[in-house]
């Protein structure tokens, strides 16, 4: 006993603080660890500043949402690479909903961002803590493809504008990117090219040549050393510049009820599109990590992540694609590569923020091309599209979805598809007519074989629920269709997992308009489950007891030796073992 309760504490404990599942392996990854998160911390300056701006908030806020909700979400979430902090979509959700209540940068906007964070933060956690994270489950990995390759996409064209150091402002959606680039190409600068081509050609060398460097930040800092000493940031190259230097401070959302109110809405829009995207990060980086992900723990992870970061000036985040994948590249091992890089980034707020300051953009640009090339898993994709239509047809829309609608829009189209997918399957079970095998006992379909004209033996492949009957209601009146002299009919059911209440009223009146034309079903291999919905629903008197069967077995022996002797001594065939008993009984 004392050693089942030892066991259920640890357990509960795991539960309750996933972070012990993986921090004794620090002790072995903590190097790997410690310069994935310092490529991260500084592939994170500019985004940070940027996501701020376009939230509409102070710019060192960015930078705050990239340390406290990384750290909360790496100690209760699932997955060992997922790193969260300001998103895209989620930025310009906060603007269009709080600029209207607020002046942007303002300290009531600042409070108001603080309330919806937190709002959104409860509405996760509680989903996560009604085990509803299974929702994400019927999101195919054709979906997470598709969003994937998609993303990676948009993340590589939007930073070529830094690649070619052109200073045109980033449009909303791909195709215009794609002619801002093509309209400006013309005005390339030089050494910016030529700093992203250098820092390239390092990371793929390193990459190639040793794997086990940390080729990203090396490559970072080759770009910084040429960029200073050649002088070039004075000659046009964009670096990243003065970053405000502090530590998050505490905050005080607007808790007024008014507000509250207002921002309701809002706050469940983000936070549904924080965990979709969240969870779809997770699981694409999974997909190369072999790792797998707790939906449920990702949804209570990234709401404490949002709880804390609210009374800690960090507005809603959820993963991030781009740090994500850093993080994977860069070798990171366990999500204490998360907390190195806020720690990380704090230290370089407060010590060295100057020698940042002469950082290419381009080379970052350059990091983030290599980035979202590695999202991208041909692999999958060529084996999807070679093995099914279906998959193929999700992955692509998804793909589409996600460079020609609004980002958040692509994760629900391919959810949306992937489920009404699936659940167009299940509504459509299989019922297949079976036969036994002429050189053994197992039961085949094979239109070749011969049929008994009293006897005909059918299997049902799938649940029986409330929009899967009427399939099958046809489906066993057309095979039956095809020998309408079977008077007897055994059904196969060792497939049938569930039937709802819509299942057993359809099987019993089926059972009775088919007995009122002088024809019998059978049944066999209920599983327990099906056959106690039956009984407690009082079905099993429609049916009768003597209609069901343990085994095939069972029901051949008691069927065929009840079937007409008349019409089993005129037939040429014996379709069973029990045929040759029946003409002997004749004869």
């Amino acid at each position: 006993m004392r050693v089942d309760n030892i066991r259920y504490c640890n357990v509960w404990l795991s539960k309750a603080f996933p972070f012990l599942k993986w921090i004794h392996e620090v002790r072995d990854t903590w190097r790997l660890d410690l310069f994935a998160g310092l490529t991260g911390a500084v592939v994170v300056l500019p985004q940070g500043v940027a996501f701020a701006m376009i939230a509409g908030m102070p710019p060192q806020y960015g930078l705050y949402t990239a340390m406290v909700p990384a750290v909360i979400a790496a100690l209760f979430g699932s997955s060992r690479h997922l790193i969260s902090g300001p998103t895209t979509a989620i930025s310009l959700v906060i603007f269009s909903t709080v600029s209207v209540m607020a002046e942007p940068s303002s300290a009531q906007y600042i409070k108001l961002v603080m309330l919806l964070t937190l709002m959104a933060g409860v509405m996760q956690f509680a989903l996560g803590v009604v085990n509803l994270g299974g929702l994400v489950d019927f999101v195919s990995h054709s979906v997470v493809t598709g969003f994937t390759t998609g993303a990676a996409i948009l993340i590589g064209v939007s930073q070529l504008k830094h690649v070619f150091g052109l200073r045109y402002k980033n449009a909303a959606h791909f195709t215009e990117n794609m002619k801002l680039l093509y309209e400006n190409i013309s005005h390339y600068h030089l050494y910016s090219l030529i700093i992203a081509a250098v820092t390239l050609a390092v990371v793929i060398g390193i990459r190639n040549f040793r794997p086990k460097w940390p080729g990203m930040l090396i490559g970072m800092l080759v770009a910084g050393i040429l960029n200073y000493s050649l002088g070039w940031y004075e000659k046009g190259v964009l670096v990243i510049g003065a970053l405000p230097s502090a530590i998050p401070p505490l905050a005080l959302p607007d808790l007024s009820f008014k507000s509250i109110h207002a921002l309701s809405p809002s706050a469940m829009a983000i936070a549904m599109l924080g965990i979709m995207e969240a969870v779809s990060i997770a699981r694409s980086v999974a997909l190369k990590s072999g790792q797998n992900i707790e939906a449920n723990q990702e949804f209570i992870g990234q709401g404490l992540s949002n709880i804390v970061g609210a009374f800690m000036s960090s507005y809603a985040s959820s993963g991030s694609f781009t740090r994500s994948g850093v993080n994977y590249a860069a070798g990171a091992k366990t999500p204490f590569a998360a907390i190195c890089a806020a720690a990380w980034l704090m230290f370089i707020l407060i010590f060295v923020v100057k020698f940042a300051a002469y950082l290419p953009i381009a080379a970052m640009a350059a990091v983030i091309l290599v980035v979202a090339y590695n999202l991208i898993d041909f692999h999958h994709i060529v084996r999807t599209i070679h093995l099914s239509k279906q998959d193929t047809s999700i992955m692509g829309v998804t793909f589409l979805a996600t460079l020609f609608l609004e980002l958040e829009f692509a994760i629900y189209v391919g959810a949306l598809l992937s489920i009404c997918l699936y659940l167009n399957k299940t509504a459509r079970p299989r019922v297949l007519p079976r036969v036994p095998n002429p050189t053994g006992r197992q039961f085949v379909t094979d239109p070749y074989l011969p049929q008994c004209s009293q006897f005909g033996i059918m299997r049902i492949e799938g649940d029986l629920y409330f929009a899967a009957m009427n399939h099958v209601q046809k489906q066993i009146s057309a095979i039956h269709s095809y020998t309408p002299t079977q008077n007897k009919i055994l059904i196969i059911c060792s497939n049938i997992n569930f039937i709802d209440l819509m299942g057993v009223e359809t099987v019993v009146n089926v059972v009775k308009e088919y007995r009122r034309k002088g024809i019998e079903l059978f049944f066999c291999k209920l599983t327990s489950v099906v056959m106690a919905i039956i009984r407690k629903s009082g079905a099993l008197d429609e049916i009768g007891q003597d209609h069901i069967f343990d085994s095939e077995e069972e029901a051949l022996r008691e069927i065929v030796t009840n079937v007409n002797k008349n019409l089993c001594h005129e037939c040429q065939h014996r379709v069973f073992w029990e045929c040759d008993a029946n003409k002997i009984l004749e004869s």
